[in-house]
């Protein structure tokens, strides 16, 4: 039987990378995306040539009205939610912190932070009510231990709550058989450099990473079904990083 994966941001990057991914290891899928249909319907016709059964669940995870017709699509679809990436997430222009509005706080927590907590709550609740467990990981940033001063701290700050929320569920669910863990990206070729201004960002700064070279997208991928994975069996409350060193 082909487990169920949520995706939340899968129209592209590490979200579409670990779809694609996924569906030739044996799950189903349902990919949520905000806004770019042309995406996700692009990731979910390769699932399904890879055998996997997929449902495209838009919905923006910064608005709780909108996380439950996410959830509401995967309880019409698929008899059990397995597991869960919680991939969505967002970055603004690079600005110091005291550049810094009350309005784009809310944005990048609202999403980044708030919307994965109940992304991740939504998951757990169904993975308790079937019984045989789940797994989850939550898609951090090296920035958590970096800071990006001068770049994007709040972004840093937030992932860096990912951290702590990873632990904390992590030892919460643990002896219900649901594992929690997530992955710290470093510098990795998508596009969310360019949504911050830097489309050179990765390639920029590559110098910097004891491997002397930028991530892909599915070096990322790879880590995140590791984890989610029978083989990471007695692995909980951690983080990884993808990072090459840095």
């Amino acid at each position: 039987m082909r487990k169920t994966l949520l995706i939340t941001g899968a129209s592209a990057g590490i979200g579409a990378a670990t779809a694609r991914m996924a569906a030739a290891r044996g799950y189903n899928l349902a990919l949520n995306y905000r806004s770019d249909h042309a995406g996700a319907e692009a990731v979910a016709e390769a699932a399904r040539t890879a055998g996997a059964q997929v449902i495209l669940c838009p919905g923006d995870v910064a608005e709780p009205d909108q996380i439950t017709n996410i959830f509401a699509a995967v309880d019409a679809a698929f008899p059990r939610l397995d597991a869960l990436v919680n991939n969505a997430g967002i970055v603004d222009m690079t600005a110091k912190v005291t550049d810094l509005t009350h309005a784009r706080l809310r944005r990048m927590f609202d999403v980044n932070v708030i919307g994965a907590i109940l992304v991740a709550r939504e998951a757990v609740l169904r993975m308790q009510a079937h019984g045989h467990g789940g797994a989850i990981v939550n898609v951090s940033s090296a920035a958590a231990r970096l800071g990006s001063a001068n770049q994007y701290v709040d972004y840093a700050a937030s992932k860096a709550a990912i951290d702590t929320f990873t632990k904390g569920l992590g030892d919460e669910v643990a002896a219900q058989n649901i594992r929690v863990n997530a992955i710290r990206p470093g510098l990795i070729e998508t596009d969310i450099h360019g949504k911050g201004g830097e489309p050179d960002r990765a390639q920029r700064l590559a110098h910097m990473v004891p491997m002397k070279r930028t991530g892909s997208a599915e070096e990322v991928a790879e880590a995140i079904l590791y984890l989610l994975s029978d083989a990471a069996s007695y692995i909980t409350s951690t983080t990884l990083d993808v990072t090459g060193g840095r």
